[in-house]
C-alpha cells in the first residue's frame, strides 16, 4: 500500500533536520479534483484498434478537439465508453493532434483508450516531414499540446497510448524502428505524446501513459505543473528515446505518486533554460535511465529534491549528466530516502556523456551542492563522481562546491560487487554513517571517513507496477 497522501507543507515540516532544506516547489500541491463535466463523448470503437488500414480513417480528432474548444471554464471533456460489456463495449477513441484549452480539462475514464493516429500524415507539420528519418528538427506535431495557457489538465483513470511499436500507416516500419533507424547522429521524425509550451498551473492526474513514439511528457516554459498518480508504461528495450517526464525552463514542479517504467529517462530534468524549484516525491520507477538531471545543464538546474523514490533495476540511478558542449551549473540539489537495486550505474554523476553533443566545448558543466541521503543501494554496480576537468568539478569549497553523501548505504553483505570512477571530484562524508569504499584519485578530495552501520531497510519500498 502506498503511505498516506501529504502535502507539501506536511513533507517540509517532517524533513530530517539534519539534512539541509533547500528550496523547491513553492506552491502548497494538494491532490487534484475531478471537476464537472461539460461534455461526454461516447466511444464508437473497440480496443485494441483493429490493424486494417481502414480503421485508421475512423478519427475522432474533430469531435474531441470542438469539445474542447466549446467547453466552459473549469469544466471537462469525458471520453467515455459505450454499449455493454455483453454486447461487445466500445472503448476505445483514435486522434490526430489534440490543443488543450485554458482551464479545461480532458478526462479519460478508466477503461478508455485514447490511441493515436498510425498515419504520419495527420501529425506533419510541413509536408511529408513526419514519419522519415532525416538531419532536420520537429518535423511532427504532438498528439496533444498545451500553449500559452492556464489552468488546462489531463484526468481520469484512462489511457494514451501513442502505439510506438504499430507499424505505420503505408509503411513497413514501426515509429520505434525509425528512432533505432537513425542512429547515431540521424533523426526520427515522430510524435512525442504530450507538450506543452507556456502552459502554466497546467495538471496531470492518474492517467497511463504508454508506448510513446517519443518522450511521454514534456513540459517547457511554465509555473506550476503538477503531476500525480500518473502511469508511464512502455517496454525497457528497442523503444528508444521514450522518456517518461521531461521539465524544462520551468520552476514550482511536484511529481508525485507516479509509477514510471520506460525505454530512456524515467524523469530528465531539462536545464536548457534556467529550471528551479522541483520536488519529485513518493514514487515508483523500474526500467529505464534513472532519476535524470540533463544533459542540457547550459540555462542552470537548481533547488531540486527528490524524496522516497524507489528505482528498481534501472539503467542508471540517481544520474546527473552533460558535456562540454550544453553544459553548465547543477546546484542546490538533494536526494533524501532513495532505494536502488539493480542498477548498473546506481549513482551517475558524470559530465562525460555522449550520446548529445561533443564532449569537450565551450559550455562545461559544474555540480556542486549536491546531497545524497539516506541513499540505499544493493545489487552491485559501478559508481561515478565523473567531473569535466580541474576547474569544472564535482565539488570545492570555495565555490560550495561540495558532494555530501550523507549517510550513504551500500545495503549488500559485502562491497566488492561495486567499482568507482572519481574524477576532479570533492566529497565529503557524513555527518551519517556511510561504507562507500572510494579510492583516492588525483586532483580530488575525500574529507571525512567512511563508517559502518545497519541501513533502513528498503523491503517496502520496491513495490510491483500497477496494472489496470
Amino acid at each position: 500500500m502506498e503511505p498516506p497522501i501529504r502535502t507539501q507543507a506536511i513533507l517540509l515540516a517532517l524533513a530530517l533536520a539534519t539534512v539541509p532544506l533547500l528550496a523547491q516547489d513553492t506552491r502548497i500541491v494538494t491532490e487534484p479534483t475531478l471537476p464537472p463535466i461539460c461534455t461526454e463523448l461516447q466511444a464508437q470503437l473497440p480496443s485494441p484498434i483493429p490493424e486494417a488500414e481502414s480503421a485508421e480513417q475512423q478519427l475522432d480528432t474533430a469531435r474531441i478537439q470542438k469539445a474542447l474548444d466549446h467547453c466552459g471554464k473549469g469544466k471537462a471533456v469525458a471520453l467515455r465508453a459505450s454499449g455493454s460489456s455483453s454486447s461487445g463495449a466500445n472503448t476505445a477513441f483514435l486522434s490526430g493532434p489534440l490543443e488543450l484549452r485554458a482551464n479545461v480539462t480532458l478526462l479519460i475514464d478508466k477503461g478508455v483508450t485514447l490511441f493515436a493516429s498510425r498515419d504520419p500524415r495527420v501529425y506533419d507539420i510541413t509536408s511529408d516531414s513526419c514519419g522519415i528519418v532525416n538531419d532536420e528538427h520537429n518535423g511532427c506535431k504532438p498528439l496533444i499540446s498545451a500553449k500559452h495557457i492556464s489552468g488546462a489538465a489531463i484526468m481520469g483513470e484512462g489511457t494514451i497510448d501513442g502505439r510506438g511499436g504499430a507499424r505505420l500507416l503505408h509503411q513497413n516500419v514501426t515509429w520505434w524502428d525509425l528512432a533505432e533507424q537513425a542512429r547515431p547522429n540521424r533523426r526520427q521524425q515522430v510524435p512525442r505524446l504530450l507538450v506543452t509550451d507556456y502552459a502554466d498551473n497546467f495538471t496531470l492526474y492518474n492517467t497511463t501513459y504508454k508506448n510513446s513514439p517519443n518522450f511521454h511528457i514534456v513540459y517547457n516554459h511554465g509555473n506550476g505543473f503538477t503531476v500525480w498518480g500518473v502511469r508511464i508504461d512502455t517496454p525497457q528495450r528497442l523503444a528508444r528515446n521514450t522518456d517518461g517526464i521531461d521539465p524544462g525552463g520551468s520552476k514550482n514542479i511536484t511529481i508525485t505518486h507516479t509509477y514510471i517504467r520506460t525505454g530512456d529517462d524515467n524523469i530528465a530534468i531539462k536545464g536548457g533554460d534556467t529550471i528551479s524549484n522541483m520536488t519529485v516525491s513518493h514514487n515508483h520507477f523500474y526500467w529505464g535511465h534513472g532519476m535524470s538531471i540533463g544533459s542540457e545543464t547550459n540555462g542552470g538546474v537548481s533547488k531540486v529534491r527528490v524524496t522516497d523514490l524507489s528505482l528498481d533495476g534501472p539503467d542508471s540511478g540517481i544520474r546527473i549528466k552533460s558535456n562540454g558542449s550544453r553544459g553548465g551549473l547543477v546546484h542546490d540539489v538533494l536526494y533524501d530516502d532513495i532505494c536502488i537495486r539493480n542498477s548498473p550505474k546506481p549513482i551517475d554523476l558524470a559530465a562525460s556523456y555522449s550520446a548529445a553533443g561533443t564532449l569537450q566545448g565551450n559550455s562545461p558543466p559544474t555540480f556542486r551542492d549536491i546531497t545524497l541521503h539516506n541513499v540505499r543501494v544493493s545489487g552491485g554496480g559501478k559508481i561515478y563522481f565523473d567531473a569535466y576537468d580541474k576547474d569544472h568539478r564535482i565539488a570545492a569549497r570555495l565555490d560550495a562546491v561540495s558532494l555530501t553523501d550523507d549517510n550513504v548505504q551500500l545495503t549488500d553483505a559485502t562491497t566488492s560487487k561495486y567499482s568507482y570512477v572519481l574524477n576532479h571530484a570533492d566529497l565529503t562524508f557524513g555527518p551519517g554513517p556511510t561504507n562507500l569504499q572510494i579510492p583516492p584519485s588525483p586532483d580530488s578530495t575525500l574529507t571525512g571517513t567512511p563508517t559502518k552501520s545497519t541501513p533502513t531497510s528498503c523491503t517496502e519500498k520496491f513495490v510491483p507496477f500497477p496494472t489496470q
